[in-house]
């Protein structure tokens, strides 16, 4: 059978220098194009106070071009997950990171409330496939107790570029101007798109893996078949997924959203002061995502389950986020954002873990479709919480509520997890559509 037109057939293995440990250099591959498409998804975030200003926007105004971003994105995790499963991992990301670096250059060239909305909208269907193809490359090139690790660096990724953003952003704003920035974070993705074309390819096709690694990868493969939406929402752990990020990724995106305008309007930081000090969290985002990833591992190699490993790590992250009360209540800005530092160091623990779970439940022929199921859930929820947000801060003149509320949340995804994931294992599914019902170990 011939080669699908842009993965031209590999030479044989014994002409090529073999890498050892080839999964850590994909899987930094990825993490750039994170890294990227944070700081794209940013420059609008950290130039908000500029933006609003210029525009004359109120908060629930921005919410609303948040808003556009946030129901692209989850509409898109949905159908990209199903386009990576498709199309290949490789495909995938050429098309998602080549589409979201035109939309984010477009923002330069945005004049109003209605033309920056459909830009973010556009932004936000191109950036939706990043998730659902980081899960299925972790899928295909780590072994199970290293799955979680794999994730945590690919959300480091997103820590890394949010860290970036704010000095990066506020620097080129003060140079160049706001719309400059959007060109220069913007072009990033094409000098991505290079190394992508030139070095990726999954481990059965990739002419540098060693016998041993790929080898190693094989074994955790389960019978190869097509998985369709409606055979994996009859399932229990995809609506546990789907449900846990609904309720744990408003967090994330509350913070990532409104953080510039929250020290801005109630700590009274000046642009300056932004650039400065509004990364400090971020650098604790992603310390918590490596940790997250290592201790379970950690614990699995030490013969504890997947089970085990996977919810403590989820309740330990799920305690750290309950320090946005804490940050609510802080009476000196650099106070509570040492909170907000905790509460994002939890978070990624939390979610780098919880993005393993289509893996760990799932064969890597399903893992990026339901992926994209849980990145829908994910966007859902993000929304709401974006729009109270604004709603709230108009009328009440106060985050306190929402930092608050977004406390609580991650317990009671928690919850969920334990009562409607039930145990965490592989799902034993028949090798054909035409079999059966699949069914659970």
């Amino acid at each position: 059978m011939s080669s699908p037109p842009d993965r031209p057939p590999s030479p044989p293995a014994a002409a090529h220098r073999t890498v050892r440990g080839l999964r850590w250099w994909m899987i930094g591959l990825v993490f750039l194009a994170t890294l990227i498409n944070f700081l794209d998804r940013l420059t609008i975030s950290v130039l908000a106070p500029v933006i609003t200003t210029q525009l004359h926007l109120t908060n629930l105004q921005f919410a609303g071009i948040s808003t556009w971003f946030l129901i692209a994105y989850a509409a898109s995790q949905g159908f990209s997950g199903r386009i990576f499963d498709r199309i290949g991992t490789r495909r995938g990301f050429t098309v998602a990171v080549f589409l979201w670096s035109l939309a984010a250059i477009a923002h330069a060239f945005a004049r109003g409330l209605g033309s920056l909305s459909f830009v973010r909208l556009l932004l936000g269907l191109a950036e939706g496939g990043n998730w659902p193809g980081a899960a299925k490359m972790v899928a295909e090139w780590f072994p199970i107790h290293q799955r979680a690790l794999g994730m945590a660096i690919v959300n480091s990724g997103s820590a890394v570029g949010s860290v970036l953003a704010p000095p990066v952003i506020i620097w080129l704003q003060l140079e160049f101007g706001w719309r400059t920035a959007f060109i220069a974070t913007g072009a990033l993705g094409f000098g991505w798109l290079i190394l992508w074309r030139l070095f990726y390819e999954t481990p059965e096709r990739h002419h540098a893996i060693t016998p041993e690694e790929l080898a190693l990868l094989q074994n955790d493969q389960a019978p190869a078949r097509q998985f369709g939406w409606l055979e994996l929402l009859k399932f229990r752990e995809t609506w546990a997924i789907i449900l846990v990020r609904f309720f744990t990724d408003p967090v994330w995106w509350l913070y990532i959203t409104w953080l510039p305008l929250y020290l801005y309007n109630v700590r009274g930081f000046s642009l300056k002061q932004i650039g400065l000090f509004a990364w400090v969290p971020y650098v604790a985002a992603g310390a918590g995502s490596l940790f997250g990833g290592w201790l379970a591992g950690y614990l699995i190699r030490r013969g504890w389950s997947v089970n085990r490993s996977r919810k403590l790590v989820v309740v330990i992250g799920a305690l750290l986020m309950s320090c946005g009360i804490l940050a609510a209540t802080a009476e000196s800005a650099m106070t509570a954002l040492a909170f907000i530092g905790v509460v994002l160091f939890g978070f990624q623990s939390f979610i780098s873990n919880v993005q393993t779970l289509p893996s760990d439940f799932f064969p890597k022929e399903a893992v990026a479709s339901v992926a994209g199921l849980s990145g829908f859930g994910a966007g859902i929820g993000a929304i709401l919480l974006t729009l109270t947000t604004g709603f709230v801060v108009d009328h009440f003149h106060s985050y306190t509520p929402i930092l608050v509320t977004s406390a609580l949340l991650p317990w009671l995804a928690t919850i969920i997890l334990f009562a409607m994931g039930g145990k965490i294992r592989p799902l034993k599914f028949e090798p054909q559509l035409t079999c059966g019902e699949p069914r659970r170990a």
